[in-house]
């Protein structure tokens, strides 16, 4: 296959690998019941005048299944990161001593569960289209190529190496989803 052919399906592949770990740590986000420091991931505190992530001014740990540990580095940064977390509405009541916050997470109802595959669901096929799209955008850059002189049979079986690389990956989503499905739903 000719060099610049294989720079797009290479260049689509990588594009392709970074939308599986946006997946990943995405899915990551999704509490299944299990206590885990990525739930609070996305929330930003107020630190000093600039929104700063929790992990970045406050120890992250796992007390036991259920229990989230905050503990800031300052003292006076407990009150912002029990706003920032109550502003993020991540489904948990934060617990302030005076010197952690701890976050208890409470059992999964059905229909919580329920929600959470459809929130998973919807993340993949976020994933899935974002594929599509790196697909569409290597065949579009393969019929440039033809355009410039590239025969038709390497256009075509380049097409066809974009569409398996494509199917690949939409298999890992499919892996993902299925893996997450089985982890909220089991008690």
């Amino acid at each position: 296959m000719n060099e610049e052919l294989e720079l797009v399906i290479e260049d689509a592949e990588a594009s392709m690998k970074k939308a599986i770990g946006f997946l990943e740590a995405e899915l990551g986000k999704i509490r299944a019941g299990k206590a885990n420091p990525a739930m609070v991931d996305g929330i930003t505190v107020d630190y000093y005048g600039s929104p700063s992530p929790i992990s970045q001014v406050a120890n992250i740990n796992i007390m036991d299944a259920r229990t989230i540990s905050i503990q800031p580095w300052e003292k006076n940064m407990l009150q912002p990161i029990e706003r920032a977390i109550i502003a993020a509405n991540i489904g948990m009541n934060p617990q302030n001593d005076g010197i952690n916050i701890r976050l208890y997470l409470p059992p999964l109802t059905e229909e919580r569960r329920k929600e959470l595959v459809k929130k998973s669901s919807g993340e993949c096929e976020h994933s899935k289209v974002a594929v599509r799209n790196i697909r569409r955008d290597a065949i579009e850059q393969i019929k440039k190529l033809q355009k410039d002189g590239l025969s038709e049979d390497e256009a075509k079986d380049a097409e066809k190496e974009a569409q398996d690389v494509t199917d690949k990956y939409i298999v890992h989503v499919e892996k993902h989803l299925e893996a997450k499905e089985k982890e909220i739903m089991s008690i």
